[in-house]
């Protein structure tokens, strides 16, 4: 992947998602790009006149905290031999991500476990991206490891479009695998639908094995992280929200679990 967009906040996650993005563009040859957000919107208030204005003390505070991260971070990439560049939005930040992504590979966020604190909106952002972005999305744990997209990665297999897509996506970062596996959370151990994606992925010259692997009561999620625990996963690629976003968020899924596990990397596309 050559085209690499990186969100780039200043939050306690911004240095692993740099990281990570440093890791794929030395083996993949790629570029970097840092997109900076300041929304406006946030700097408008409504007086109880139905009037507006702009709250210019504290756009200008966040325009120099952003001046001062680009600094920051053009420190740090100056170090670096890996090309790269930056660029700013001031509307919604995944407007300015999918924007940015309209001719980009990958673009580079985090999100946080169901259980931190405090709750950021960073695991929303992922949701918003995914849902409208171009290519796929690269949605990293607080912490992963160094290098992980040359460990064990695992397709997550359900035979959907939104799986097929996915598989598809991470076709230029699975030669970079020291093993691929392939899942599939099944009712019976004879049931082997992956067969068919393990083959178009021989003719990538990528040698996948395929693995059953026994579904929990109403839960796909837990089986695949007990999956992924099992065959030591260090990346999960699968489908996002092929039951929709409202009603995983609400009856639960599969994209959500993982999600709100926030122990793997995840390479989504819907």
């Amino acid at each position: 992947m050559r085209s690499l967009i990186v969100y780039a906040d200043g939050g306690p996650a911004n240095a692993a998602r740099l990281e990570a993005a440093l890791d794929i563009a030395r083996l993949t040859r790629g570029h970097i790009t840092l997109h900076v957000n300041t929304p406006l919107q946030r700097f408008v208030s409504m007086d109880p006149f139905g009037g507006s204005y702009l709250l210019a003390g504290a756009l200008a505070d966040a325009q120099q905290r952003e001046s001062d991260l680009l600094a920051r971070l053009t420190e740090k990439l100056s170090k670096e031999e890996v090309p790269w560049d930056s660029q700013t939005s001031n509307g919604l930040a995944a407007d300015g991500l999918v924007r940015a992504a309209m001719l980009g590979d990958l673009i580079i966020l985090s999100f946080d476990p169901l259980d931190a604190e405090p709750q950021s909106d960073a695991t929303r952002l992922v949701g918003d991206v995914v849902l409208s972005a171009p290519c796929p999305v690269l949605a990293l744990p607080t912490e992963p490891k160094p290098l992980f997209i040359g460990g064990t990665a695992l397709i997550a297999w359900s035979g959907e479009p939104e799986s097929a897509g996915a598989l598809r996506a991470a076709l230029p970062l699975l030669p970079l695998a020291k093993a691929v596996k392939i899942v599939t959370v099944v009712d019976h151990p004879t049931f082997f639908p992956a067969i068919d994606a393990a083959q178009y992925l021989s003719r990538h010259d990528i040698h996948a094995e395929l693995v059953e692997w026994p579904r929990e009561p109403a839960n796909v999620g837990m089986a695949l992280a007990a999956a992924a625990d099992a065959l030591a996963a260090d990346w999960i690629v699968m489908g996002a929200y092929g039951k929709g976003r409202f009603r995983e968020a609400v009856f639960g899924g599969v994209t959500q679990k993982l999600l709100d596990l926030g122990r793997f990397p995840l390479l989504l596309s819907h």
